[in-house]
């Protein structure tokens, strides 16, 4: 073969290249690394040499690389067997059966080991669903573990559910106060039930055995492999740094960074991941981020088109589930949530966040604030503002991680400024029904206003946040263009609803842009990276319905098939 030959050609079919004019092609060539043409089947067929690899698409779409923008790659790893018990919806429909898996581990656990496991939804356990104000309690689990600690971490990864024996450990009792943005669930004694929200739950998670680094590296792998499997090529991993060292399963610590850079220096990483560092915690300060970022340095990575620190993690508020979102309307049984960063009044708390925005700003990182309820978004909005006149960087970046609430004049002010919202429609399918009950239903149905962001401008990526829901880009398109729920199908904001085109570019080129890569990932154009995923069926004109139901058939990352159906 030349070298000028492609050494893979995919051609006779739909080649959705996710352009500046949404081109559909027949055909794209790879040689080596990298695209070298797009177009029709005759031009693909008459470069191919002796040793081209040629799949014959007969019809099939190929797509670029799929980006899940915000995917706790580590974390995702780490909340499955063998680390963890799953006890999320399907795999456990009750209280009962969670506890059943928990005494089962029990059974086989040395003395006195943690039991840890995640997933669990108070919104598909039968006696929740049965009975008004149930949840649950500490006893559920005292009665098959009283003496091993459990940890349970919920599906948001926002919300933990102990044993008697965890909080025994970790001395949280009737006289224990939450940290700032914390909240301790507690009976009518004023004893702790054993569910720790936000900031809050850290003081469990703290004592729970971190994974060695081995384990890390192990289940970074095994989730790269499975993203394959679903055409994902790309991803952002929201959170590694000192101000993740106390989360679950210590799922976000430097450690992961570690174990990232181990892969990547020995050519093992098969993804592109950019890292946002976490430099202070849940309910931190300035002077943390300060610290944090001192002990950080940005640090190097082998490879940087395979991982990349770019920018810097914060947490403003909640999530709205947990009543911990920062609203301006009260939630339906009261209360507005509120900031989850140090500060004693809420005014010292804005003051706090809006320091910590600065600092991120002027060390020259990238944003991603994690904000949902609106009151909280508006004033995010404003602090990236108020960074940018002190200090102006014209090409920031900054975004909203997840805005569920996000409104009309900060999306125009986002617009503005060239900065971004990444939203979760596969969380919008999996809680519409619930939040209902939250917000009430006009709240509800504007929940991730995709449509709005749109109009006003902003360049939206839509991602998982896996482990919270499944890293399935299919669901999420499908979510985008329907607005149906997952437990009843009902419609959700119908308004809100977007163009299958629009869909794609959330999971493709935009977080291209989000990660400053767009001028060499995020479309199938010459000269750009070789990362596609080829479907097993045309995806034009597909009924929305069925978008769930395709599979992906191939996956090309770096021009070299790293997975075949």
């Amino acid at each position: 073969m030349s070298d000028t030959s492609p050494t893979l050609v995919l051609t006779g079919g739909q080649v959705i290249t996710v352009d500046a004019g949404f081109t559909v092609a027949e055909g794209v060539a790879v040689r080596g690394r990298e695209i070298v043409a797009v177009g029709t089947d005759a031009e693909m067929r008459a470069l191919a040499g002796p040793a081209t690899r040629i799949v014959e698409l007969a019809g099939r779409t190929v797509l670029p690389g799929i980006n899940d923008s915000h995917l706790h790659g580590a974390a995702y790893g780490l909340s499955k067997p063998p680390f963890a018990l799953d006890v999320g919806h399907p795999a456990v429909g009750s209280i009962a059966e969670i506890a059943a898996v928990v005494g089962e581990a029990v059974r086989t656990a040395g003395p006195g080991e943690w039991i840890v496991g995640i997933g669990w939804d108070a919104g598909y356990l039968a006696e929740c669903l049965a009975e008004p104000g149930r949840f649950p309690h500490r006893l559920d689990l005292d009665a098959v573990a009283p003496d091993h600690p459990v940890c349970l971490t919920d599906s948001s990864q926002h919300t933990v559910w102990a044993n008697s024996e965890a909080l025994r450990r970790c001395g949280i009792d009737a006289d224990t106060r939450p940290p700032a943005g914390g909240v301790i669930d507690r009976d009518t004694d004023g004893h702790p039930t054993g569910v720790l929200r936000e900031s809050a739950a850290a003081l469990l998670q703290a004592a729970v055995p971190s994974p060695t680094l081995d384990q890390r590296r192990q289940a970074i792998r095994h989730v790269v492999a499975g993203l394959h499997s679903r055409g994902i090529t790309s991803y952002t991993e929201p959170g590694l740094g000192p101000g993740g060292s106390e989360t679950v399963f210590g799922a976000l610590s430097t450690d992961n960074w570690t174990a990232y850079a181990d892969l990547a220096a020995s050519g093992s990483l098969h993804a592109r991941v950019s890292v946002l560092l976490l430099p202070a915690p849940m309910g931190g300060s300035a002077a943390d981020m300060r610290k944090g970022l001192a002990e950080l340095h940005r640090p190097e990575s082998a490879d940087p088109r395979r991982l990349n620190a770019i920018g810097v993690k914060i947490f403003a508020d909640g999530v709205p589930p947990n009543r911990t979102a920062w609203m301006n309307e009260p939630y339906l049984d009261g209360g507005h949530g509120s900031l989850c960063v140090h500060g004693h009044t809420p005014d010292l708390q804005v003051d706090e966040l809006f320091d910590m925005i600065r600092v991120a700003h002027e060390a020259g990182y990238q944003l991603g604030v994690h904000v949902t309820g609106d009151r909280a978004i508006d004033l995010v909005v404003d602090a990236f503002l108020a960074a940018a006149r002190e200090l102006p960087r014209p090409d920031a970046r900054h975004y909203v991680i997840h805005g569920d609430f996000i409104g009309a004049r900060s999306l125009a002010r986002l617009a503005a400024h060239g900065y971004g919202v990444n939203m979760n429609p596969g969380i919008k399918w999996t809680v519409s029904d619930l939040m209902e009950e939250v917000v009430g239903p006009e709240r509800s149905a504007y929940q991730w206003p995709v449509r709005s962001a749109l109009d006003a401008g902003v360049a939206v990526c839509a991602s998982s946040d896996a482990p919270v829901t499944e890293p399935d880009w299919r669901q999420g398109v499908a979510g985008m263009l329907l607005r149906e729920s997952k437990a009843s199908g009902r419609v959700s904001g119908p308004e809100q609803r977007v163009e299958l085109a629009e869909a794609l570019r959330a999971y493709t080129i935009n977080p291209a842009r989000q990660d400053f890569a767009e001028d060499w990932k995020g479309s199938v154009e010459v000269g750009k990276v070789a990362d596609l995923c080829v479907l097993d069926r045309p995806l034009l004109d597909l009924d929305p319905h069925d978008i769930t139901r395709v599979e992906v058939d191939m996956t090309v990352f770096d021009g070299g098939v790293v997975f075949e159906r």
